[in-house]
């Protein structure tokens, strides 16, 4: 039994949206260390993205994660489907087979699906069979080669910038595509003040849209690109760190309900990505590890309270994939727990993350809030040296 004196006792947080790279990309994440890390942050169930190599596009890499993850994972792992076969955009993935074997929603993440008639159809597709879209909202043709926000400064270090419209546009599509069809709809890693204001209308008409924002979208802005003079990779992801208005809005709109969920986006990446300059470095942020440290910066600078911060990280993200047992310690739930002391300061310590991604502008920060146990399915998969085991 775990000595939880002084602490808070909590669901085990449930992540919508990560990067285990596994297949292919074993160079940056496996789902072994990526769990591992998952549970080091307090997660107990994650949801893995389908852009591994080959996409999560059948039934053969479904049932690869699933046995991997039973095998090695330290968490429990809910593959997201693509929405297209190959992310390609071209033509829909076989939804119904996924369904069958497990998936529990669709994503071509990274890659938008640009094709307004096709994107028709898979709402219409997820619809009938009572699964979510995810959409990763970008008009790329916007967005073209910008690798930061667009703005001042971006134009002072002459780097090309990504708009906040690239987002913004095509977020309007596909609500408006929502509302036509009826569908659920849930928008990935909200970064703009704008998108904000569009999500709140959506959700007024009766539009059936939900949305996510990251620990990093709300905790630090484009400033962070700049470090010591120099511009830091680990910073550079999409969609982009924004201004400290975006973050602000940002903050209510997760406050005040137009945000319902906190998602990780953690992207591993191996050094080789991102020590190299800028233009050319990967996207992408590890954030397993540091996510409930920097959301709890909202708590104790009283931006929002401590239930609303743990119903984004628990019972939200379950309520949007329509898994009422995850989330919750009501009887007949999993015996998922996350123990996390709210008032531990600790230093960010990149080199020593369970996570083969130490790819994170938040090295060396001082963060206060963090995970000392965590159990999933009955069994502590993770535990602080400082929480003591007491015998019965």
């Amino acid at each position: 039994m775990l000595d939880t004196k002084g602490l808070i006792v909590c669901a085990g947080f449930v992540d919508l949206h990560c990067h285990l790279r596994q297949p292919g990309y074993e160079y940056k994440e496996t789902i072994a260390t990526g769990t591992e890390a998952a549970a080091i942050g307090g997660y107990t169930t994650v949801c893995c993205m389908p852009n591994t190599n080959p996409p999560i596009d059948n039934k053969a890499v479904v049932d690869f994660i699933k046995l991997t993850a039973i095998t090695d994972g330290s968490a429990r792992v809910l593959p997201i489907g693509c929405i297209t076969t190959d992310r390609s955009g071209k033509e829909l993935s076989n939804i119904s087979e996924l369904i069958e074997v497990g998936v529990v929603a669709f994503s071509d993440d990274g890659s938008p699906v640009s094709d307004g008639e096709l994107m028709r159809e898979a709402l219409e597709v997820s619809l009938a069979h009572g699964k979510i879209i995810i959409e990763h909202c970008e008009d790329v043709a916007i967005s073209g080669n910008g690798v930061m926000n667009e703005g001042d400064l971006a134009n002072k270090l002459g780097l090309a910038g990504i708009p906040a419209e690239a987002e913004e546009m095509a977020l309007e599509r596909v609500i408006a595509l929502a509302h036509l069809t009826g569908a659920k709809i849930h928008i990935a890693h909200v970064s703009t003040a704008g998108s904000v204001e569009i999500i709140r209308l959506a959700k007024e008409q009766g539009v059936k849209v939900s949305a996510e924002v990251t620990p990093h979208h709300l905790m630090i802005t484009e400033d962070c690109i700049v470090s010591g003079g120099v511009l830091d990779t680990n910073a550079k992801v999409n969609p982009p760190l924004r201004t400290q208005a975006d973050v602000d809005a940002l903050v209510r709109a997760l406050r005040n309900g137009t945000i319902d969920v906190i998602a990780t986006d953690h992207a591993p990446h191996a050094d080789v990505d991102k020590m190299c300059d800028f233009n050319h470095a990967a996207f992408g942020i590890s954030g397993f590890e540091t996510a409930l440290g920097s959301c709890m910066s909202l708590v104790h600078s009283k931006q929002i309270d401590l239930p609303t911060l743990i119903a984004k990280l628990t019972v939200e993200p379950a309520r949007v994939l329509d898994i009422p047992l995850l989330g919750t310690l009501k009887v007949g739930a999993p015996a998922d727990v996350t123990i996390f002391n709210p008032d531990e300061e600790w230093e960010v310590d990149a080199d020593l993350f369970a996570s083969m991604g130490s790819n994170t502008p938040l090295n060396g920060c001082m963060l206060k809030g963090r995970v000392m146990a965590t159990v999933f399915g009955g069994k502590v998969v993770y535990r602080d040296r400082d929480v003591q085991l007491e015998v019965m």
